[in-house]
């Protein structure tokens, strides 16, 4: 069976599926070439206002696959130079992508899969799950941008352990540090992220649009500057359509229905 990203819809959500359960999920260049047309697609799509990736079956992501790698080192180091680039287009899409993106993990999130799942604007993991940065292990370091996410999210002896010791942690650990929003039982992430992106879906897209380019911007701006962009996003907000729908809705104690 070959690797391939499946994508169904629920509603108004696209839902990405890593389908390669003979070897866990491990990712691919057919996932991440598949990854980038899929939300290309679905950026201007206003019958799309979120996406969940989850993986089949019982894991999330095992990242990428040895048996690749070990095949990629008889090669030129420009053939996995290519393959990283790719993984990092993506990635970067998805950090780019104007629509929220939900982690639905069960099992594990290991070494690109762990980076796949940050990449995301919220996680939603099963309490059983777990996630590593298992690179160290194999005489690796991290790609995905996994330790720019950790370098951002936690102090750096934290993320020295985690990227150098390469040990497996546990859902609720990460939860109790940020980087998981809610926590499930096990075989309920996929269904609890639908509820999630439901949630969300009801909300403004250009609002939402808005606040995860701002917030990504906020990391490398000054104060001064993001007091610029926000101003601009209020503005733009202001005078969208949506905006009078919102705030009459409020007044009129109504539920808005968004465009």
């Amino acid at each position: 069976m070959t690797a391939e990203l499946k994508s169904t819809s629920e509603g108004h959500t696209m839902v990405l599926t890593l389908s390669n359960p003979a070897q866990r999920n491990a990712l691919g260049p057919e996932m991440y070439a598949a990854g980038i047309e899929a939300l290309n697609g679905a950026e201007n799509s206003d019958e799309v206002r979120s996406v969940v990736i989850v993986g089949e079956g019982a894991w999330f992501c095992a990242g990428g696959s040895l048996q690749r790698l070990t095949a990629n080192r008889e090669r030129e180091p420009s053939v996995q130079a290519e393959s990283i680039e790719a993984l990092h287009t993506w990635i970067d899409s998805i950090r780019t992508f104007p629509k929220p993106v939900i982690a639905a993990v069960e099992g594990a999130a290991a070494g690109a899969g762990f980076s796949l799942a940050l990449a995301c604007d919220f996680v939603v993991a099963a309490r059983d799950a777990v996630f590593a940065a298992s690179y160290s292990n194999v005489a690796l370091s991290p790609d995905g941008g996994l330790s720019w996410h950790l370098a951002q999210s936690l102090p750096r002896q934290l993320a020295s352990e985690w990227l150098m010791q390469g040990e497996r942690i546990q859902a609720p650990r990460l939860h109790a540090l940020g980087l998981v929003n809610e926590l499930t039982e096990s075989g309920q992430a996929l269904a609890t992220a639908l509820a999630l992106a439901g949630r969300l879906n009801a909300r403004a897209p250009n609002a939402l649009a808005s606040i995860k380019e701002l917030l990504s911007d906020a990391r490398g701006a000054t104060l001064v500057s993001q007091l610029g962009q926000e101003r601009d996003h209020f503005v733009r907000n202001l005078h969208h359509a949506n905006a009078g729908i919102g705030i009459a809705a409020f007044l009129a104690k109504q539920t808005p229905r968004y465009e």
